[in-house]
C-alpha cells in the first residue's frame, strides 16, 4: 500500500502564519505607517535606494529577497520556502486590505513612545509565530534566521543588529524622530520575537552547513 505523500504546509501551521501575518499587517498599517515611524529590514534598505540612487524600492526588494530565497532553499528546504512564500504573500494581501477598506485610525503622533511599544509588541508577537509555525515573512526575516542559527545567537538580538544599522544609515534622508522611536520599536520587537519563538521549546542547535558546501567554501 502506497504511504500518503505529505503535504508541504500543514493546516495548523497555515493557521498560525495567517494570525501572525495579520497581526504584523495591521501593526505596520495602522501603527507604523499611520504614526510616520521608519522602516528596518530590506524595507528600509528598498526606500535608501530610492532616496540615494533613485532605485524602484519593489524592484530593490525583490532583488535583495531572491538570493536568501535561494540560500534559505539549500539550507531550510522547500517546507520552509514554501511556507515562506504563503506568508509573504499572505501578509502583503492583509496590508493591502487593512490600506484598502480597514476604518481604524490610530493617530498617536503626540505620543510617539506609546506607538514605538505597541509597535514592538505586536510586530515581535507577529514574526514570532510565523518563525515557529517555520516561516517567514520576508527575506530580512530568512537573513535573521538563519544568521541566528549559523552562529547560536538569539534571533531577535540578530533582528535588532539588522534593523539598527539599516536604520541607522537611514539618518541620512529619515526624521532623527521618528527614526529613533523606531528603534525602540526594534529593541522591544527583539526581545518579543525571541520569547514568542523560544516559548515553550528546548534550544536549537546551531544550523548544520551541508557537507558539500563546507568543502566547497574550504577549497574556495
Amino acid at each position: 500500500m502506497r504511504k500518503k505523500k505529505r503535504s508541504l504546509v500543514d493546516s495548523e501551521q497555515l493557521f498560525m502564519m495567517l494570525i501572525g501575518t495579520f497581526l504584523l499587517a495591521f501593526t505596520y498599517y495602522h501603527i507604523n505607517f499611520q504614526n510616520h515611524l521608519s522602516e528596518g529590514g530590506f524595507v528600509g534598505l528598498s526606500l535608501l535606494g530610492k532616496y540615494l540612487f533613485d532605485f524602484p524600492p519593489a524592484l530593490t526588494a525583490l532583488v535583495l529577497d531572491i538570493p536568501v530565497f535561494i540560500v534559505a532553499l539549500f539550507l531550510k528546504g522547500r517546507k520552509f520556502l514554501m511556507n515562506t512564500l504563503i506568508a509573504s504573500i499572505a501578509f502583503s494581501g492583509f496590508y493591502e486590505l487593512c490600506d484598502r477598506f480597514s476604518p481604524f485610525q490610530l493617530d498617536l503622533q503626540n505620543n510617539l513612545m506609546i506607538a514605538a511599544v505597541l509597535s514592538g509588541i505586536f510586530t515581535g508577537i507577529g514574526a514570532g509565530v510565523v518563525l515557529r509555525a517555520g516561516g517567514a515573512t520576508g527575506g530580512d526575516d530568512i537573513l535573521s534566521l538563519v544568521v541566528s542559527q549559523l552562529t547560536g545567537l538569539k534571533i531577535g538580538t540578530v533582528f535588532i543588529v539588522l534593523d539598527a544599522i539599516v536604520l541607522l544609515i537611514s539618518l541620512v534622508y529619515m526624521p532623527v524622530l521618528e527614526t529613533m522611536y523606531t528603534i525602540v520599536a526594534v529593541l522591544i520587537a527583539g526581545k518579543v520575537i525571541t520569547w514568542t519563538v523560544n516559548y515553550g521549546k528546548a534550544a536549537e542547535p546551531k544550523l548544520r552547513v551541508p557537507y558539500a558546501v563546507k568543502e566547497k567554501t574550504v577549497r574556495a
